[in-house]
């Protein structure tokens, strides 16, 4: 991340424009189960692709501020707090084990895992989960 943190920032634009290009175009391109053409086009804009990737590389750069560990082995911190944790069975992007860890860490938590999704919110099992999940919590 830090080597690639270097590119993000090198003083040639054209090395920042190469290295921000190939970071937002793999996420564009594997955070849906089917590809998805308008994705492609978004994560590939140049403008679009270096504030994408100098944004994420960032918390990346910094571990989100979190702890080596820390959701993990802080997550009793929830209890009683209620939740839905919703995967994507083909979420490349953030692995299923990490939910799963959480789920086993905060069982209280409902854990869905959409068979047939990736990453996006925009995936139609993820979006149906969080309106379910939503509209739960809503009624209280």
């Amino acid at each position: 991340m830090a080597a690639y943190r270097k590119r993000l920032t090198d003083p040639n634009p054209a090395v920042q424009a190469e290295a921000a290009r190939a970071w937002s175009l793999w996420e564009g391109e594997t955070i849906t189960l089917l590809h998805n053409q308008e994705f492609s086009d978004q994560f590939g804009d140049p403008h679009y692709a270096i504030a994408f990737a100098r944004i994420e590389n960032h918390y990346f750069v910094n571990g989100g501020w979190f702890e080596d560990g820390q959701l993990i082995r802080d997550a009793y911190k929830l209890r009683g707090i209620p939740g839905v944790i919703i995967q994507g069975r083909y979420d490349i992007a953030t692995p299923a084990k990490t939910a799963w860890d959480l789920h086993k860490a905060w069982p209280e938590a409902k854990f869905v895992m959409v068979p047939d999704a990736g990453h996006a919110v925009s995936e139609p099992g993820i979006t149906h989960h969080l309106i379910e999940a939503t509209d739960a919590f809503a009624r209280g």
